[in-house]
């Protein structure tokens, strides 16, 4: 799984005009899912993101976690984020799991996600269309592979 952490002051997902997840402050989250992906990538990528300490503490120091902070989280499916550009111009997405193995993993990262921050996780709806604002607070953005733990 590759993740895309975004901290933010607001984020929102519209889908057809209608506003479908809102947040303010907290993480937005990009995740692609590929074929290898399992049950452990999920655990694992939903505990480092919500421990990851890019949130300032009263000394202005990014020392505090999500958890620690008390923010809200929205979750988008994304495939692109498994884009090769190696060959040419066009990106190649076979990496990308197909729907049938990524939306059972997607929907259990959301309930891990929801089950160690302890309240709802916002998301996008998997596959649509859709229109993603926020305002990148910072910006703090933190790219993580779970096939690549460093």
């Amino acid at each position: 799984m590759k993740a895309v952490v975004q901290r933010v002051s607001k984020a929102s997902v519209t889908v057809e005009g209608k506003i479908i997840s809102n947040i303010g402050d907290g993480l937005l989250i990009l995740v692609g899912i590929e074929n290898e992906d399992n049950e452990n990538d999920m655990e694992w990528l939903s505990r480092k993101i919500l421990n990851l300490r890019i949130f300032n503490d009263e000394n202005g120091i990014m020392n505090k976690s999500l958890i620690d902070h008390g923010g809200n989280v929205i979750v988008v499916s994304q495939f692109t984020l498994h884009a090769s550009t190696k060959k040419g111009n066009r990106p190649s997405y076979l990496k990308a799991a197909k729907p049938e193995i990524s939306i059972p993993i997607y929907e259990a990262f959301v309930l891990q996600l929801e089950r160690d921050l302890g309240k709802k996780v916002g998301t996008g709806i998997f596959g649509a269309d859709m229109k993603v604002d926020l305002v990148n607070d910072g910006p703090v953005t933190i790219i993580i592979d779970t096939k690549n733990k460093e």
